[in-house]
């Protein structure tokens, strides 16, 4: 029998766009600008980059600069979007090449390697699927492992302040520091509640999850970019370009923000009439990027040097927006178990295939047991959210995001011909994802090592306004 995970990327991304498909129909009024299909399009485009990841790029400019880093993240945006272009391309044209109805990204890379010039590739073509998925599944455990890094910061934060926390938001000043407990004890204690998230196999009701994180991170959102947006003070003394030292923080942790890659294909299967996709793909794209250097700048600017990992850690301790934190810490809660569907049903379809059937769902709770201790064991070597966001965006982000795309449309369309304009900006774009990917990740590594045994100063209970 052949295993279910050979099906790979298809049914993942299959996957990643079905618990996108949460939000109610569009307004009557906007169906005269986009039809019902395209304006649900752009919503789920949207929803696929609202993360964890938009919360850590204040400190993210922090390390390119008050000016440097909404530029990068503009150039970023652009140079993200375009590689999205490039995939729906390629898609397209082996879509109609070999007649199929839908591409997904494994199945693009395997049929371009297996028209490429070189025999070598072309032999080996297979395995560009596999290293797709296998990309796909550090991305996403990833993802699970920033998010466990989140839940404990933040609940930390708000349990203990909860004796000092004023109801008022207005003339708030505490400056009290209580005894901290530490930030990876609250990582085992959502261990056993995440084990029980994860053994959840029922795709629709993880959809009522999707839901629930939906409204709950869109309310902290909107809440946030008000306090943010409110007695910014004098920037003047903020470094326009900060230390080439930090750069590639920043690189991680904006890469990692735009890795929305794995939707794009899924939504464009998805719309009837698919020419309209790469104009909606342009809007969206361009949305989601005035929102990153909006929240980015703004964020910074509000807190200067004092940022932290996440903006929601340099909220006032007040009701309001310790409120905002728990309505996060729920939303990324349901955002785990939808993040850790997609890796399990690549790898337990694998191994369940290699049993017999009486052993088929205990082999299956324990992969998923194992998976989900794995996340939290990751997490608690690397207890610093800021790293975490870094190394997962510059190892396997960068990858899927800037490098393949480009070495994509190369191995696609080089035999019929390409400019040399256009080989030197894929090559140009490629060189870029991958100096990315290896000075990012030693970076970000030897802020890990560098930093020993010593508390993050995210875990640091101490409010002052």
């Amino acid at each position: 029998t052949k295993p279910l995970s050979l099906s790979y990327v298809g049914h993942q991304s299959a996957v990643r766009e079905q618990l996108l498909e949460t939000s109610p129909p569009p307004a009557h009024a906007l169906l005269s600008f986009f039809s019902c299909r395209a304006l649900q399009t752009l919503v789920h485009l949207l929803k696929g980059n609202m993360g964890t990841g938009v919360l850590g790029l204040p400190l993210a400019v922090k390390n390119a600069g008050v000016l440097m880093g909404p530029l990068s993240l503009l150039v970023m945006g652009l140079v993200a979007c375009h590689c999205m272009h490039i995939l729906v391309r390629c898609a397209q044209r082996f879509c109609h090449r070999l007649n199929k109805p839908f591409m997904d990204y494994g199945d693009t890379v395997m049929h371009a390697l297996g028209a490429s010039p070189s025999v070598w590739l072309r032999n080996h073509a297979h395995w560009g699927r596999y290293t797709v998925s296998f990309l796909l599944v550090v991305t996403q455990l990833g993802f699970c492992c920033v998010y466990i890094v989140f839940l404990a910061d933040n609940l930390k934060q708000v349990v203990e302040a909860v004796n000092s926390t004023a109801v008022s938001c207005h003339g708030n000043e505490t400056a009290l520091a209580m005894a901290t407990m530490d930030s990876r004890l609250y990582m085992l204690a959502f261990l056993p509640g995440l084990a029980l998230l994860v053994f959840i196999r029922n795709l629709r009701v993880l959809t009522v999850f999707s839901l629930l994180a939906n409204i709950s991170m869109l309310v902290s959102l909107v809440i946030i970019t008000q306090y943010i947006s409110q007695g910014i003070p004098d920037p003047s003394q903020l470094p326009l370009v900060a230390s080439w030292k930090t750069y590639p923080l920043f690189f991680g942790t904006a890469i990692f923000s735009f890795e929305s890659i794995g939707v794009v294909l899924p939504l464009e299967n998805k719309m009837k009439d698919s020419r309209r996709f790469p104009a909606i793909l342009s809007l969206g794209m361009s949305i989601i990027t005035a929102l990153y250097i909006g929240i980015g700048a703004l964020g910074y600017l509000r807190f200067g040097d004092d940022i932290k990992a996440s903006i929601t850690l340099n909220l006032p301790n007040c009701w309001l927006y310790q409120s905002v934190k728990l309505l996060y810490v729920v939303g990324i809660l349901c955002t785990y178990a939808l993040q850790f569907y997609v890796p399990a049903e690549i790898m337990i379809p694998f191994a369940v295939a290699r049993v017999s059937k009486c052993w088929a769902l205990p082999v299956d709770l324990s992969i998923r047991l194992a998976m989900v201790c794995l996340t939290c064991i990751l997490a608690i070597l690397i207890p610093r959210l800021d790293l975490v966001l870094s190394l997962v965006g510059s190892v396997s982000s960068s990858a899927l995001a800037l490098i393949i795309p480009p070495l994509l449309e190369v191995a696609t369309y080089y035999t019929e011909g390409m400019s040399p304009l256009t080989i030197a900006k894929d090559a140009l774009i490629s060189a870029l994802g991958f100096v990315g990917f290896v000075v990012g990740t030693y970076q970000a590594l030897g802020e890990l090592i560098g930093s020993g045994d010593s508390p993050p100063s995210s875990n640091s209970t101490i409010f002052l306004q």
